[in-house]
C-alpha cells in the first residue's frame, strides 16, 4: 500500500464551508470573508483583453505589478515576490525554512493555514495565548523554544479581527531572536492602512517578512493573488520554492489595474467599514460582547459552545451562513463576513430572534 507521509496522513482535511440552504430559501453567504463587492471596472477589463494572449506564460517576474506596488508602498521592486494568493507564499516560507526537528510559533487562534503550512513540512507547531481576543506579545516571547525558526502572526487577525499597534509589532521583533523569522500576515491591511502604522521597514532588518493580497479589499478572491516584501537573502531563496509562474497573466493584468484605482479600493474598504461598524453595533446592543474590528469581518462570541451551535443552525434554517470557528480553537464563536447591508440586517435581526427565544426557554 503506498502510504502518505505521516504528517500528511494525520492531518485533517481542510473544512469548507457548507452553503445547503433549505430548499426555497435564499442563500446568504457571509462565511468566506469575500469583499463586499467585485473589483474595480479596469481591473475586470483588463483581466479581459489580457486572455487574448493567454497561450503565452506570464511573466514570471510580476515586474508591471511589483513595480506599481513599490511605488505605492514606497519599498524596492526587487523586495516583492508574488504567488497565487498570499497562502502560497506562505506554504513557500514554510517548505524553504522550516524540517523536522523545526518549530513554528503562533497566537492560540492564529490563521489555521500557518499550522498547515508549518505540519507539512514535518515541523512542530506551537502556539502562545491570547489576551481579550488579541495577540499577547509577551506570552509569544514566552513560547519561543530553541526549535523555533519561524513566527507567523496575522495582524490584524483572522478570525479576532483584532490588531496589535506598531509599537507592539516592534516589541515582538525585537524581543526574538535574531535567527527567528517574522512572518506578518497583513492580508487585511488595507483596512487599517488609514491609522499610518506601515510595516514594510521592517523588513530592512533581514529578519522579517510581510505579506498582502488583492483577495480582501481590492475584492480579487478568486483571482488568487498575493505579493509580500522579502529580505533580499530571504527573496533568493524563498523563491526557489516558488511555481515560476505562479500568477497567470489575467491575473496579474488584473492586479495591475486594481492596484492603479485606488479610488475604488478606498471605495470598498470605506463601504465595509460602515456596514460592519453598524452590524456590530446592533450585536453589542443585542448583548453580544463583540471585539472592534480591523478586517472585513465581525467574531461573534456566545455564552458557550453549544450556544454557538444552536445559533448556527438557528441561521442556516433562515439561509444565512456565517463560520463556525472551532478550526481556530473558539468553537464558541462564529464568524460574519461583510456583506450587503440588508443581509447584514437580516443576520442581526435573526440572532436578536434566536436570543430572545432562548432566554425565553
Amino acid at each position: 500500500m503506498i502510504r502518505a507521509l505521516p504528517q500528511v496522513a494525520e492531518m485533517a482535511a481542510y473544512a469548507l464551508a457548507d452553503l445547503s440552504v433549505p430548499e426555497g430559501t435564499r442563500l446568504v453567504s457571509l462565511s468566506q470573508n469575500e469583499s463586499l463587492r467585485g473589483p474595480s471596472q479596469d481591473a475586470i477589463l483588463a483581466a479581459a483583453e489580457a486572455l487574448q494572449a493567454a497561450h503565452l506564460y506570464p511573466d514570471p517576474d510580476w515586474t508591471a505589478l511589483t513595480g506599481t506596488l513599490a511605488a505605492l508602498h514606497g519599498v524596492a521592486p526587487e523586495a516583492i515576490l508574488c504567488g497565487s494568493g498570499s497562502l502560497d507564499l506562505i506554504g513557500c516560507i514554510a517548505r524553504t525554512y522550516l524540517g523536522p526537528g523545526d518549530a513554528a510559533l503562533a497566537t492560540a487562534h492564529a490563521y489555521p493555514f500557518f499550522a498547515t503550512a508549518t505540519r507539512l513540512t514535518g515541523a512542530r507547531f506551537d502556539t502562545a495565548p491570547e489576551r481579550a481576543w488579541q495577540a499577547d506579545v509577551d506570552a509569544l516571547l514566552a513560547a519561543v523554544t530553541p526549535e523555533t525558526r519561524v513566527v507567523f502572526f496575522a495582524n490584524p487577525g483572522n478570525p479576532t479581527g483584532t490588531r496589535l499597534p506598531r509599537s507592539e509589532v516592534l516589541r515582538l521583533r525585537e524581543g526574538l531572536p535574531a535567527d527567528i523569522l517574522l512572518v506578518l500576515d497583513e492580508a487585511y491591511g488595507e483596512f487599517s492602512d488609514h491609522l499610518n502604522e506601515p510595516m514594510f521597514d521592517l523588513v530592512d532588518r533581514g529578519d522579517t517578512i510581510v505579506l498582502r493580497t488583492f483577495s480582501k479589499a481590492y475584492g480579487l478572491a478568486g483571482a488568487r493573488v498575493g505579493w509580500g516584501v522579502f529580505p533580499d537573502a530571504i527573496a533568493r531563496d524563498v523563491r526557489k520554492a516558488l511555481n515560476p509562474n505562479s500568477v497567470t497573466l489575467a491575473s496579474q493584468t488584473a492586479a495591475l489595474a486594481a492596484s492603479r484605482d485606488q479610488t475604488w479600493m478606498r471605495e470598498t474598504c470605506a463601504q465595509t467599514v460602515a456596514i460592519r461598524d453598524a452590524f456590530a453595533t446592533k450585536l453589542r446592543k443585542i448583548g453580544f460582547d463583540v471585539p472592534q474590528s480591523f478586517t472585513n469581518f465581525v467574531l461573534i462570541p456566545f455564552a458557550s459552545e453549544r450556544d454557538a451551535r444552536d445559533a448556527d443552525a438557528y441561521l442556516k434554517s433562515h439561509g444565512v451562513f456565517l463560520r463556525a470557528q472551532a478550526g481556530a480553537g473558539l468553537p464558541q464563536c462564529l464568524r460574519a463576513t461583510t456583506g450587503a447591508r440588508e443581509d447584514m440586517d437580516l443576520a442581526a435581526d435573526l440572532l436578536e430572534s434566536w436570543a430572545q427565544g432562548r432566554d425565553q426557554t
